[in-house]
């Protein structure tokens, strides 16, 4: 297994517990991509959350990950197969799967070695998908904050790759036979605690505290708290989903 530079693992429980959901649609549309239903391969899965909306679709996922601490944590149903092992280098056969899939993860990866190993794996006609999100819709009060938290608080502290995914991945080269998805959201329902662990599962939230020993929140903690109003006041919350699909032709 290749090394990586690993901003998860201490977090990994609130990362399973403050996350977007992904919508059944998606999967839905993604099986669809499938030349078969047999395995899909589910790159980087951390808490395991797209393995198990694949898991309605397919006989088998396999769920890889590079840290031990997310595979752990992972939440467990029937079919879903978790190994720990790295984007560039999985334990699975040639031609073997029908689907891969990398959600919130591109951007980690050595590309050139991961395209190479999807074409490797998927059988001819096999499906790709990747996507990511940033930012969120909630109300003008609040997403004033975050920006200003995200930019100015820990905008230094976002790993190489964060711009990536600021892109939507639409800069990125995807060498297959790229389709055009239909439009998906993430939506979730939070209150003001919910969205403060959220933000602390930033990856430039963890490095921040990591370096400074001390959390970056408590900059705009009252500024936030004010946007919100009564803490137990529930908001929704919409992300916008950046989805590229393809085939191996």
């Amino acid at each position: 297994m290749t090394s990586f530079e690993d901003h998860f693992s201490g977090h990994a429980a609130d990362y399973a517990r403050y996350r977007p959901d992904y919508p059944a649609a998606l999967f839905e549309f993604l099986a669809g991509l499938a030349p078969d239903r047999r395995r899909a391969w589910d790159c980087a899965t951390g808490n395991g959350q797209a393995a198990l909306g694949l898991a309605s679709h397919f006989e088998a996922v396999v769920a890889t990950d590079a840290s031990v601490r997310q595979i752990q944590e992972a939440a467990r149903r029937d079919g879903v197969h978790y190994a720990v092992a790295s984007a560039e280098e999985s334990p699975l056969e040639d031609e073997a799967i029908a689907l891969v899939t990398a959600a919130q993860a591109l951007h980690w990866f050595d590309r050139a070695r991961f395209w190479g190993e999807v074409r490797r794996v998927l059988v001819c006609g096999g499906a790709v998908a990747v996507w990511s999100y940033h930012g969120f819709h909630v109300t003008p009060e609040v997403e004033a904050v975050i920006h200003r938290y995200y930019k100015d608080v820990v905008g230094r502290y976002w790993p190489p790759g964060r711009g990536i995914v600021e892109q939507g991945y639409r800069a990125l080269e995807f060498p297959f036979a790229e389709e055009t998805p239909p439009t998906f959201l993430l939506e979730k329902r939070w209150d003001l605690a919910a969205l403060v662990g959220y933000l602390r599962t930033w990856s430039a939230s963890q490095r921040y505290q990591a370096e400074k020993g001390s959390d970056p929140l408590l900059f705009v903690r009252e500024e936030l708290a004010e946007a919100w109003g009564p803490p137990e006041r529930i908001r929704p919350f919409r992300w916008d989903l950046d989805l590229r699909v393809g085939r191996k032709v």
